[in-house]
């Protein structure tokens, strides 16, 4: 049985489904029984979804894992920029075993595919009602649900976890006018793939043994901006009960300034297709809201759009996400020390090691505070926040991480030796194993309890627990939080090491775009 909807009930958050606890298109005495408590044990790689039965993954110790079930139907063709509708179902057992293909996007090539609403969960065969974390990758462009594997996160943090394929780059993001003509319409497509994700969740995770009264959202880099973002958004009231963001930061664009640019990098296209002389004139036509404009935006292949590049990202719009609005849970921001040492050290623009270390110590000073005491500063006083810095590598660590520092991704990889940046970095000393148990306990005590188990942060007593290692221990202290941006400019301006011209050239070459 599935559940329609249209794009208006979607966007009014009536969207919600039953779960359908009993089905068809599996004899009775399958591999999952209902007790009578309502829980499902044990949970089985055999489980049946309210759209049809998945076979996934079984590991070591009973651990579970299922890749890539579909949560939403291909936006593809007169779909690619509307809200996800749910997929059909399927009468025979889905093959859930091997990773599913990412959402669409441009590399160095075209990769992945638009048939992208898919999920992952990893689960426990003894696991009943445990909190749910949902997962959402870093980078708005690039990426998928692979960046974290879940599996030592439901070992040592006692939770289910789902980690979220969704679109990316302008099939996610694009405010231009013919695909927002709708009065419930929004730009921010990507976030209601997001919502219809956690929908699923919702009226499906209790099969998994995941809790669905208890759903922590988390998100790292641009996924832990819509995290943030999302936490304060009342399309998503009630969708999720906490909100962890990793390195995240908070920034709305505002609609009216990114079309233009939109306009401005689909121009050539039509300009390619022959429909105009100039890009003037294809600009000025893609800022209309005709159907003829949607027709052609909707019939453009793939990798034409997916190479025009980052859009903007978080659009004000009013419907998903508007300024001024507090978070309605509790939330828990994370980030490192130094966070943009990897970003100058893979930069292969010309500058001195002079100017590369001066980007580095303020860039990272920068970024820790616009992921965490900006944002607290933004959603905070409606629901608890706390704050986490993790300075193991970092400058001022008793353990350093030659060459990066405590970059930005090591949560990551803390949190699995699996995850994509887990071989940024030697983490198998038993000071770094003690941090990563201290930093999962925390994440497991949010989510049970919706606290970390340290003072939250008030614009008063700006409290911040600090996670570092030696050798052989975790080192845990809590500080007042270190920075404002006030002090950080005032540093900068004060700093000798480089002229004015070569402050200069930095913020060009290093912050120009940047959200702090």
């Amino acid at each position: 049985m599935t559940h329609c909807f249209s794009r208006r009930s979607f966007l009014k958050g009536s969207a919600a489904a039953a779960a359908v606890l009993s089905s068809p298109l599996l004899p009775a005495d399958a591999a999952f029984s209902e007790t009578e408590n309502g829980l499902f044990s044990p949970v089985s790689a055999l489980c049946q979804t309210q759209y049809g039965p998945v076979k996934g993954r079984e590991g070591k110790n009973g651990l579970l894992c299922w890749y890539g079930i579909p949560y939403g139907a291909a936006p593809t063709g007169e779909s690619r920029w509307t809200a996800p509708q749910e997929p059909a179902c399927w009468h025979t057992v889905r093959d859930c075993t091997s990773p599913a293909p990412a959402a669409y996007q441009y590399t160095t090539f075209p990769l992945g595919t638009e048939d992208c609403l898919t999920l992952d969960v990893y689960s426990s065969a003894e696991a009943k009602k445990r909190p749910v974390l949902v997962y959402l990758h870093g980078s708005a462009a690039t990426g998928s649900s692979l960046e974290l594997p879940g599996s030592e996160l439901v070992r040592d943090a006692g939770c289910v976890f789902v980690a979220l394929n969704y679109r990316l780059g302008l099939f996610g993001w694009n405010c231009l006018p013919a695909l927002t003509a709708d009065p419930d319409a929004t730009g921010n497509f990507a976030l209601l793939d997001i919502a219809r994700a956690l929908d699923w969740v919702r009226d499906n995770i209790l099969r998994f043994g995941g809790d669905a009264d208890n759903i922590t959202l988390c998100g790292f880099s641009d996924g832990g901006r819509m995290a943030a973002a999302l936490a304060a958004s009342p399309l998503f009231r009630g969708r999720f009960q906490k909100a962890a963001a990793i390195s995240g930061g908070l920034s709305l664009a505002d609609p009216d300034a990114a079309v233009q640019k939109l306009a401005e990098n689909f121009a050539p296209l039509a300009v390619e297709d022959g429909r105009f002389a100039d890009t003037a004139s294809a600009a000025e036509w893609l800022l209309t809201p005709g159907a003829d404009v949607r027709e052609w935006l909707c019939g453009l292949e793939p990798a034409r759009i997916a190479a025009l590049g980052r859009p903007t990202i978080l659009y004000a719009d009013d419907v998903v996400l508007s300024r001024g609005a507090r978070s309605a849970v509790p939330l828990l921001l994370l980030s490192s020390a130094t966070e943009f040492s990897g970003f100058v050290r893979d930069d292969l623009r010309p500058a001195s090691s002079a100017a590369r270390a001066y980007a580095v110590k303020y860039g990272s000073a920068l970024c820790r505070w616009s992921s965490t005491e900006a944002v607290a500063e933004a959603l905070g006083g409606s629901a608890p926040v706390w704050l986490g810095l993790i300075d193991y590598g970092g400058a001022d660590s008793q353990t350093a991480i030659p060459g990066l520092g405590s970059f930005h991704g090591l949560p990551l990889a803390l949190f699995s030796s699996e995850s994509s940046y887990s071989a940024c970095a030697d983490l198998s000393s038993a000071g770094a194993q003690a941090l990563s148990a201290r930093l999962k306990q925390a994440l497991s005590s949010f989510m049970t309890s919706g606290s970390p188990g340290w003072d939250a942060w008030t614009p008063q007593d700006r409290a911040a627990l600090h996670f570092d290692a030696d050798s052989e221990t975790a080192c845990i202290t809590l500080n007042s939080y270190p920075d404002t941006q006030e002090s950080i400019r005032a540093a900068m301006a004060a700093d000798t090491s480089l002229s004015a011209a070569e402050k200069e050239t930095v913020e060009h070459l290093y912050f120009s775009g940047l959200s702090f």
